[in-house]
């Protein structure tokens, strides 16, 4: 019955972030083709896009934190390995551990930070200069994907997420590096 459980919630979880991290790559997509849109009009229009600036920042800002989920969820983020490539054992279990609960104190705090910001927006409809695009649609994508990317580690402290995923990317890395 728990390892069941156990079994839902990680998919679940590994899902949450595989849709996160397809909307990102969605997101880069489009970054694209508002830029050579863009180029194309300079070019033959003599007109560029007004949009671009405003909608490829908006885009960018919203890759960067719809993929989080993912690069936590397989531990390809920023790390220092210096430590853990040395320790083995209990030590090291107990460094991936304060790892985790910083994250994890870390990532509360920032979406502490966030909800106020994103009511601000909603309350006044605040829209970007130019284009005049409501920003808190935008503005919502970054707690969402911040409680999620803190939810995986959460999951992961409590040994409900394997953490096969993140040995596994850990020593692909690792071998690439060799």
């Amino acid at each position: 019955m728990l390892l069941g459980l156990k079994k839902t919630i990680s998919l679940g979880l590994e899902y949450l972030a595989l849709a996160f991290a397809a909307l990102a790559g969605v997101g880069l997509v489009a970054i694209v083709g508002t830029i050579v849109t863009s180029v194309i009009m300079r070019k033959f229009a003599n007109t560029p896009l007004h949009i671009t600036e405003e909608v490829v920042g908006l885009l960018l800002s919203v890759a960067l934190f719809l993929g989080l989920p993912m690069v936590t969820l397989l531990s390809k983020h920023v790390h220092v390995s210096l430590l853990t490539a040395y320790i083995t054992g209990r030590p090291k279990s107990l460094l991936q551990m304060a790892a985790l609960f910083v994250g994890i104190v870390f990532l509360g705090w920032l979406i502490w930070q966030t909800i106020p910001w994103f009511e601000f927006a909603f309350k006044r409809g605040i829209k970007t200069e130019t284009t005049r695009i409501l920003l808190y649609p935008w503005m919502a994508l970054m707690p969402l994907s911040l409680t999620l990317a803190c939810t995986i580690l959460i999951a992961r402290l409590f040994g409900v997420i394997d953490t096969s995923l993140a040995s596994e990317a850990q020593t692909l890395s690792l071998d690439k590096a060799h």
